[in-house]
């Protein structure tokens, strides 16, 4: 194995342990905050480090502080299979960063001749993986529930079990559907695929192309990730947490986390299979790499005037009230911040006016294309999971009997009928 090759392995794991791991605080934020915009609040927006808010992210780190120094709480009544107890957490937090493991940030990176996935998990069978693993996610809740001994937390992992039984297979038909129409189960050839047009014009990405078996899965993958309206495992108003009830400090934290790998996870294999993954619409890698230069002087342009509009919206969006004695430190945040963009800015500048003299096959140009291509997939995740999050702040929690009439009367017979239909298109065409 070549020097080179060792760095981007390592670069490509480095890359999905943070954007599964860093996203949790991200996450959290943004749940918190898209929570007070829909009911007509701020959300967090306090809790600094010496003057530093960051807009409220602040808050999530405080929170994971306050989890790892909590007090570790063993209920008496749990006399036997402790360690069964403490490892459900972790095997819910394992499966869910597991199955992100496989998702490509970029296309292939070709440096020297040789060709480079930019994937943690570099493997050609990242749809079975995902399955494979992310079912297992339900052991955890089932053990959770099972071994506390709780009737509350027994109830949630039954429901959590008998809800997988609703949604699970029309997501994998769903699936079975997509496969057919790529012609694959890799993740990054079904990209691949969606790099093109369908009649002339529209972006051959899954979502226009399979809108029913896209639909279906969307609504599956929610229930996958227990996120509302799925959320009858926990349901806080009816069971006080479900299969979460008696966890608390960390062992709480890792359910907690776990949920949110899940969502980002899920966010991530949508994006993949139908709505692109890392390509922007009609412009594949190789047409990124032939018009390279043009490219570097649209980002000359576009970027100072995205950073002017983004200073302005944040010093107006940072000040306080004059009546207000003090600002806690937010003029001189917003003055380091301001700063810090102005900073990043020229940095920038200078290297798009290097790049845009350099040949679009180059090593960097492959290089600034695959930092595109990841650039554009994350912005398209935070989209995703922005989605999710307005989702469980706008729709009511489905009964756990609801669930199963939706998957099995409605979502399993559409999923059929569209496997039906994919297979005579494709016969057909071809």
């Amino acid at each position: 194995m070549s020097l080179v090759s060792i760095i981007v392995t390592l670069a490509s794991i480095v890359l999905a342990a943070l954007l599964a791991l860093l996203m949790i605080p991200v996450l959290v934020w943004l749940e918190r905050r898209i929570a007070g915009l829909i009911q007509d609040r701020m959300g967090p927006n306090r809790t600094n480090i010496g003057g530093f808010r960051l807009g409220g992210v602040i808050q999530s780190f405080a929170d994971v502080i306050k989890l790892v120094f909590k007090e570790e709480y063993y209920p008496s009544h749990i006399k036997t299979g402790k360690w069964l107890y403490t490892l459900a957490p972790a095997l819910m937090f394992a499966t869910s960063l597991l199955a992100f493991m496989t998702i490509p940030f970029a296309d292939n990176l070709i440096i020297a001749g040789e060709t480079f996935r930019i994937q943690a998990l570099p493997v050609d069978y990242g749809v079975l993986w995902y399955f494979a693993i992310g079912s297992m996610g339900i052991i955890g809740i089932v053990f959770g529930g099972w071994l506390s001994h709780n009737k509350y937390s027994l109830l949630g992992s039954q429901r959590a079990g008998s809800q997988m039984l609703g949604y699970e297979l029309p997501m994998g038909l769903s699936i079975v559907a997509m496969i057919a129409t790529y012609q694959t189960i890799d993740f990054n050839q079904m990209v691949a695929w969606q790099s093109g047009t369908v009649l002339g014009f529209l972006p051959a990405w899954g979502i226009l192309v399979q809108p029913v078996a896209a639909i279906i899965f969307i609504i599956t993958v929610f229930a996958e990730t227990n996120r509302a309206p799925f959320n009858v495992a926990e349901g806080e108003s009816e069971i006080v947490a479900g299969h979460m009830t008696e966890f608390s400090a960390m062992k709480f934290a890792m359910y907690f986390m776990a949920e949110y790998i899940a969502m980002n996870t899920a966010s991530a294999v949508v994006i993949t299979m139908f709505f692109g993954g890392y390509q922007l619409p009609y412009l594949g890698t190789s047409e990124l790499k032939e018009n390279f230069s043009t490219l570097m002087m649209a980002f000359m342009v576009i970027l100072p005037i995205f950073i002017y509009f983004f200073i302005k919206w944040m010093r107006k969006n940072n000040a306080v009230r004059a009546t207000v004695s003090t600002d806690s430190g937010r003029n001189f945040e917003t003055k380091v911040l301001s700063g810090v963009l102005i900073a990043m800015t020229v940095f920038l500048e200078i290297a798009f006016a290097f790049l845009m003299f350099v040949p679009g096959d180059s090593v960097f140009a492959n290089v600034t294309v695959t930092i595109i291509q990841i650039a554009v997939f994350v912005v398209k995740l935070m989209m995703f999971n922005i989605f999710f999050i307005v989702v469980r702040w706008t729709l009511p929690r489905f009964r756990f009997d609801q669930v199963q009439t939706l998957g099995w009367n409605y979502l399993l017979p559409i999923s059929i009928a569209n496997i039906f239909v994919t297979a005579l298109i494709i016969v057909g065409v071809s």
